[in-house]
């Protein structure tokens, strides 16, 4: 009774702090929030908190201190590590960030702009594009993630190769911390050498030390010129040698180097009848290159056509098409855009997010295929992803009539194969997803004990309750 009451008291000064009708508690009104994207988890929670602004978050933060109740930030819920979901044990709330969603100045001679974490990607760079500038971050969620979540898992995206992560987009960050005090840091500076860099801190730790609530982000010109190709080639160790080429011919105008192999795109062409491969005959591997230039589109096109020619006279790609309007280049990106999901209308599949030096790339997918053969025989690769700064979405696909729960049952497994191999190249198992849940006790294995304790330790000293985002990292 006394704990009823005691909850009672908490959720009364939510209503008061941010109105009752932004404090939901009701099944019906929570169940978008409590499960992850790709439907496999569902938690519970006290509450979903819906703040309009910052102060808000920050009223809400010190009525959990205050209270001893853990929070779980959540931006639009697009992560794939069970980040951004409560645990079962339903004493956190959630606290949705989406309200914060306004673009608060554009400054395009700075070359900046300024926006709130509740604000979707999409809308971000179609902002930047109505001042003829460029927001480069771009990933398949970015119609529905927002940028609070982008900074919170350091998101990467097919735009690395050239911008870098969301980390190298982010000049300046506005944060509630754990205490619920609000550190402001939004001068928009590129250069600002006065101490620990405390945004850096912030920026991919998942929710874990305190609430990303605005930032200011890079903008960059608008390039005069985007073209796409598709190139069909043998094999890994291929894509390889033409990505040094192409870093020779094209510099910095090279912005995306995507790798699939053709199941990849047999999945996508038959669960998506309307998209279809530009080639006549099957090829084991492809890649979508992006050249975006600033002189203008024939430059750029003759670079291209160049870098492609040389290619197929060397024997190194099999075959190519260059996109000849905006609608060819979008029908290119939409084959490597939806891949994750025709994989998933394939049915249940083992994710693993890995990043290992570019340069081993080829020889880990080669040492990889073998050892997770060994370990689930007939099961089916889906290998694809930036292969220009060595990240990759190594998914593993049931054998074909295997039901999916007996195949998920392996996964521990089969993690471990995968994970062992990508330790052994001197990768990372997580390149831009994050370690949410999903990894948090996987991590122990790979990082090192001093990594582990000065992690601990930053976050004993930022958070000393541990409400922030608890079971997440670490």
């Amino acid at each position: 009774m006394a704990r009823f009451a005691f909850m009672t008291d908490f959720l009364a000064a939510c209503r008061t702090a941010i109105g009752a009708a932004h404090v939901l508690t009701d099944a019906a009104d929570t169940a978008g929030y409590l499960t992850d994207q790709r439907g496999r988890y569902t938690g519970r929670a006290l509450a979903v908190l819906r703040p309009a602004d910052t102060a808000e978050v920050a009223a809400l933060v010190q009525l959990c201190a205050h209270h001893g109740i853990p929070l779980v930030p959540q931006g639009g819920n697009t992560g794939l590590v069970l980040g951004s979901v409560p645990d079962q044990q339903g004493n956190a709330v959630v606290l949705s960030l989406r309200r914060l969603n306004r673009i608060r100045a554009v400054d395009p001679v700075n070359n900046t702009m300024t926006v709130e974490a509740g604000c979707v990607l999409q809308h971000l760079q179609e902002q930047a594009a109505a001042v003829d500038r460029l927001f480069p971050l771009s990933l398949a969620a970015e119609g529905s993630c927002t940028i609070g979540g982008n900074l919170s898992t350091n998101a990467g995206g097919t735009g690395v190769l050239r911008y870098g992560n969301t980390r190298e987009l982010c000049l300046g960050l506005e944060v509630v911390t754990a205490a619920g005090e609000i550190m402001s840091s939004l001068k928009g500076l590129r250069k600002d050498n006065t101490g620990y860099d405390l945004r850096d801190l912030f920026i991919g730790a998942e929710g874990t030390l305190g609430i990303i609530t605005a930032a200011v982000v890079k903008l960059f010109p608008q390039p005069r010129a985007q073209l796409t190709a598709l190139v069909a080639l043998q094999s890994p160790a291929q894509a390889l040698q033409l990505l040094l080429q192409a870093q020779a011919r094209c510099g910095s105008a090279l912005t995306g180097f995507e790798l699939m192999s053709h199941f990849c795109l047999q999945l996508v062409c038959k669960h998506f009848p309307d998209q279809r491969l530009p080639f006549s005959q099957p090829h084991p591997q492809y890649v979508l290159l992006e050249l975006s230039d600033n002189e203008s589109e024939d430059y750029a096109r003759a670079i291209f056509e160049t870098l492609i020619g040389e290619a197929l006279e060397q024997g190194l790609v099999d075959d190519a098409v260059i996109a000849a309007s905006l609608a060819q280049s979008r029908a290119l990106w939409r084959l490597r855009e939806s891949i994750s999901m025709a994989q998933a209308h394939e049915g249940k599949n083992i994710k693993h997010d890995i990043s290992v030096p570019i340069s081993r790339i080829a020889e880990f997918m080669e040492v990889t295929d073998t050892l997770v053969q060994q370990a689930a025989p007939g099961c089916r690769m889906v290998s694809f992803g930036h292969l220009g700064d060595g990240n990759l979405h190594y998914n593993v696909s049931p054998p074909a009539g295997v039901p999916d729960a007996d195949f998920l049952a392996r996964q521990g497994d089969i993690n471990r194969v995968v994970h062992d191999s990508v330790d052994r190249f001197g990768g990372s198992i997580s390149a831009e997803h994050g370690l949410g849940a999903l990894k948090r006790e996987e991590i122990l294995r790979y990082k090192s004990p001093v990594e582990l304790r000065l992690m601990r330790a930053i976050k004993q000293a930022l958070d000393p309750q541990q409400l922030m985002n608890p079971g997440k990292v670490l």
